[in-house]
Parts: structure tokens; C-alpha cells; sequence
């Protein structure tokens, strides 16, 4: 809103109420012992530009980092073992059956199966579909419980027989509606890529980014930015109409007027927001289910393990039922996010397939990752440090219909005045996807506000 506003140079008092003590959410950087501890969020996809450009924005282009190459691959845990995706695998389907056939991830049957994919008739219904569906209908069961559960559980921490495709990805739908098959759609887009490459000089950005200093930094420097405009420690808990206006109740008693508000929260704490006002929004806002997960970031010295996967990390299918959902090396996906000798893991629990990890204490958890790190990586040694961070309620559920359901609610929340939502709850869950929202929020009362004056 203060970009908007400086731009057009429109007079315009922006105010930031905070629930929290800090400010910036699920991205929060722990800089400790020459470590740079990502608790939530460590990267964003820069293929979505939104991130990228706000930072550039900012004076912070010179701080991005992208991932070291020389450890651009992933281990998906296969019968208790560290088994490499097959190169040019994309999180549900591959661009190329050769890498597929040397793979030990699948079966003969299974192989086979995927190399189906490309003469098995394309779907014709426009209706929403489940990743389970859509997976195993396209590719076969085994490419959904060996990896596409599991990457796809990495970032949604979902369901697959309710995570819907079209909210979720819906570059692999559009795959198969233009080309007939994943497969080849995979391939043409991968044609894409190299011709666009060649276009271009230098080489082209990696697929993720971060910050020199952690993810932490993009709030921090949002924050120092609007410096007194941010009132921490605000809970909103309603709001009522005012005149013409916007009276802004907080949990500690005291209100806040506006003339317009964007709401950022969770859709479960928007929809008690706005229950007064607009009850049909709020039952809808409210309807959006939310997963809790955590995080466990574990130090080590290099020759604790005999041979760490140099990798960006492996993901874990429901299907071996351990007691992690994926692991990471942060120090071998981003430069200097350990001291020299030293290695920086983090493991993954809970989320919608594993609800009973976060009901175990800090070090009940601790101990349960070093359990499972023993078991795949052979790390049998204490950690040096061990930091837990728990995500209530943080993980947006995308169930099937979600877009439609979305539709909905922002159809109701236009007949609101001078409202906005939104954050990721609804059309994306990535750091680009909230910027974006935020954005197009900002746009949107910006040009209320001016069509008013």
C-alpha cells in the first residue's frame, strides 16, 4: 500500500496490527554459531516472480542465493534406504522413461505402468480431482505411494485422496488436457525451457532462491521499513462499521479505526474476524481445514556420518510409515548456512498423514529424528544443537472443489466495503503466492480509497 501510495503520491496511513511479537510469520531465520537455522519456509520458487521482484524492490537483489548445483538432487526413502529420484522426475511425473527403467524405485510392473502413461486416453471432465486420482489414474499406483505422496506431502503436508489437483497443480491438468499425457506435456515444456535458454545469455536462475542471510531477512526488511506503522502483539478479533468507516476490535480491549482493512490472517481466524458482519463469508472462510507440522533443525560435524548424501535431502512416503515426512542438508542446498566442517539437517514431521508427532513434546521429537536420521543417513552421533519450532494450524488444507469454494468466498467478501482477503489460505500456499495475494489486495482497496477522495 505505501509503494501504491508514493507512487501516485496519494496521501495514505498504512498500519500493521500483528498477533505476534515479531513480524513475518513462517519465515523466521535463527542466526546462531555461524549456522543460519531456517525454523519454517528455507526457499521460495523463482519461478513465480512476485518474491523475487519485492526483494529486488527492497535494494535486496544483491542477496539472493540460489542452490548449489553441485547437490541438485533428492533421495526418496524406498523400502528403508535412500533410493535418488530419477532425473527429469517432477513431483508427480517423469519427462523421460530412460532414467525411469535404471531407477530401483519401481517395480518392473510399475515401470511399465508410467511407460503406459502417453497412450492412456486423457480425461474430459472439467471437474476437480484429487491427487490420488489423478496420479494413479495417469501414472499408476506405485509412482503415487513411492513419490508423489511424498513430494507432494513435503510442501502441503496433505492428504492425497482429498489434496486438490487444480488448486494445487495445475500445470500437470493443463498437461494432460493440451497434450494428451504428462509425459509428454513434460517433455514439451522441457523443450521449452532449453529453447528459452538458448535465448538467453548466461545461465538461467535455479529453480529455488533464498536469502545470503536466511528467509528472515525479507521481513526484517519489510519491518524496518514501516518501523512505527506496526503495532505488535494486536490480535484482531472483530470488526463492526463505524460510520463510513472500519472499527477494528483487539483481544486486549481496545479498537483501531480505518477506512479500509486487508485481512492477512488464517482463513480459521478470518473467519471469526468477520462473523458479524458477514456470517455466509465467515461460514465459508471458515470451512477451509488447516494441518499443523513442525520442524526439527539438527547440527552436526561432518565426520559424524561415514558418508552424508550429498543432496538436498530425501522425502518420506506414508507408505514406510516412519516417523518423519521428509529430511534436508540445508548446508549442502544453500552456501554458507553451516561453519566449515559442519553439516545443518532439519527434519519435517507431522502434517495431515501424521497428526500423532505433534502431540509429542520437544524432546520426545528430537529424539524421535535422530532416530530416523540413524536409520537412513547413519548418523549415530548427539547433535550439537537442536531447535524445534511447532506450525499450529499452518498448513492450508487445498481440498477438491477448493477453487470453486474460493470462487465463492471472494464473491461474498466483494460485497463487503472497502475489505480484502488474503494470505495463503486461498489461491496459493508459496511465498510468491502470498506476496501476490497481498499485492492484489493492496490494488484493490488502493482503488477504492482513490475512486472515494
Amino acid at each position: 500500500m505505501r509503494e501504491l501510495a508514493a507512487a501516485r503520491e496519494f496521501p495514505l496511513e498504512v498500519e500493521l496490527l500483528e498477533r505476534g511479537t515479531r513480524c513475518g510469520g513462517a519465515l523466521e531465520t535463527i542466526r546462531r554459531d555461524g549456522f543460519v537455522i531456517e525454523t519454517g519456509a528455507d526457499s521460495f520458487l523463482s519461478e513465480k516472480v512476485a518474491a523475487a521482484e519485492l526483494a529486488r524492490r527492497l535494494g535486496l537483489g544483491a542477496e539472493l542465493i540460489s542452490t548449489r548445483a553441485i547437490y541438485r538432487k533428492t533421495f526418496v526413502v524406498r523400502a528403508g534406504r535412500l533410493v535418488e529420484i530419477p532425473a527429469g522426475f517432477s513431483l508427480i511425473a517423469p519427462a523421460h522413461l530412460g532414467p525411469i527403467f535404471r531407477s530401483a524405485l519401481f517395480s518392473p510392473i510399475g515401470k511399465l505402468r508410467i511407460a503406459m502413461e502417453p497412450y492412456i486416453a486423457a480425461r474430459t471432465s472439467a471437474e476437480d480431482e484429487s491427487l490420488d486420482s489423478f496420479v494413479t489414474r495417469r501414472l499408476g499406483r506405485e509412482v503415487l505411494e513411492r513419490v508423489a505422496q511424498a513430494l507432494a506431502g513435503g510442501i502441503y503436508t496433505a492428504d492425497p485422496k482429498r489434496l486438490s489437483m487444480a488448486a494445487t497443480m495445475p500445470r500437470f491438468v493443463e498437461m494432460e488436457r493440451r497434450f494428451g499425457s504428462v509425459v509428454k506435456g513434460m517433455r514439451a515444456a522441457e523443450s521449452a525451457r532449453a529453447a528459452k535458454s538458448e535465448a538467453v545469455s548466461g545461465a538461467r536462475w535455479s529453480m529455488f532462491q533464498s536469502f545470503r542471510d536466511g528467509m528472515a531477512t525479507l521481513p526484517e526488511t519489510i519491518a524496518a521499513r514501516l518501523g512505527g506503522s506496526i503495532r505488535k502483539g494486536a490480535e484482531v478479533v472483530g470488526m463492526s462499521r463505524n460510520g463510513d468507516a472500519w472499527r477494528i476490535a483487539l483481544a486486549r480491549g481496545d479498537s483501531v479505526d480505518a477506512d479500509a482493512v486487508i485481512c492477512a490472517a488464517p482463513a480459521y481466524a478470518a473467519a471469526r474476524i468477520v462473523a458479524a458482519i458477514a456470517p455466509g463469508a465467515a461460514k465459508m472462510i471458515g470451512a477451509i481445514s488447516y494441518a499443523s507440522a513442525a520442524t526439527v533443525n539438527l547440527t552436526y560435524r561432518e565426520n559424524d556420518f561415514d558418508g552424508p548424501p550429498r543432496a538436498f535431502g530425501f522425502v518420506v512416503p506414508a507408505s514406510e510409515h516412519r516417523r518423519i515426512i521428509a529430511g534436508s542438508f540445508s548446508s549442502f542446498k544453500f552456501e554458507g548456512r553451516a561453519p566449515a566442517g559442519a553439516i545443518l539437517a532439519r527434519a519435517f514431521v507431522g502434517g495431515e498423514m501424521s497428526r500423532d508427532m505433534m502431540r509429542l513434546g520437544d524432546d520426545e521429537m528430537v529424539a524421535a529424528v535422530r532416530e530416523e536420521f540413524r536409520a537412513l543417513t547413519g548418523v549415530n552421533a548427539a547433535p550439537g544443537l537442536a531447535e524445534v519450532r511447532r506450525w499450529p494450524d499452518s498448513m492450508p488444507q487445498y481440498e477438491v472443489g477448493h477453487l470453486a469454494r474460493v470462487a465463492e468466498i471472494e464473491r461474498a467478501a466483494a460485497e463487503i466495503p472497502a475489505f480484502a482477503l488474503a494470505g495463503a489460505g486461498y489461491r496459493g500456499v508459496g511465498i510468491p503466492d502470498c506476496i501476490r495475494s497481498g499485492e492484489e489486495a493492496a490494488d484493490m482497496i488502493f482503488v477504492g480509497l482513490a475512486a472515494a477522495k
